[in-house]
């Protein structure tokens, strides 16, 4: 099947603004290689990325990305002090955090939000035995940060994506 010249809008979007971000210049010339680089590269990429992801909640998908953004930063606060303090003893775990997300999609951007937050590191994801492997830089209790990690990530990647 052909793909259409929009079948992937936001990668389209995506790549013109990383362009005009990268060029720092909104002159013709960039608007054009912006829209070309769009239009283009989503289109000869077709078959490798599949068929587009349907997000079924933008609100919801606004929320989760302010609360990354809110977690990466206080994160890295936290890391920042645990390595610059004498006094700090961090206690670091290896975490199994279950799987309740079938959608491929929700699962990869569920191990890379938990990977980008300073402090953890996910290392494995088994799909088949359903279940991520984290590691914590510094964790007194592994089962509130694993509902934590549920709560305030995984459930709103299965609203999202399903």
């Amino acid at each position: 099947m052909k793909p259409g010249w929009f079948a992937h809008p936001v990668l389209s979007v995506l790549l013109a603004a990383t362009w005009l971000l990268l060029q720092q210049s909104l002159a013709p010339g960039n608007l054009i290689t912006a829209a070309v680089l769009g239009l283009l590269l989503p289109r000869l990429l077709h078959g490798f990325l599949g068929a587009p992801t349907q997000v079924r909640s933008w609100p919801v998908a606004l929320r989760l990305l302010w609360v990354v953004f809110y977690d990466i930063v206080v994160a890295n606060l936290t890391v920042a002090r645990i390595v610059l303090s004498r006094t700090s003893r961090p206690q670091p775990a290896w975490l199994t955090v279950p799987l309740d997300v079938q959608h491929p999609m929700a699962i990869s951007l569920f191990a890379s939000i938990i990977t980008m937050t300073p402090g953890t590191v996910s290392c494995v994801v088994d799909e088949r035995r359903r279940f991520i492997l984290v590691h914590a830089l510094d964790c007194s209790d592994a089962d509130a940060m694993v509902a934590d990690m549920k709560q305030r990530y995984e459930a709103p990647l299965k609203e999202i994506l399903g």
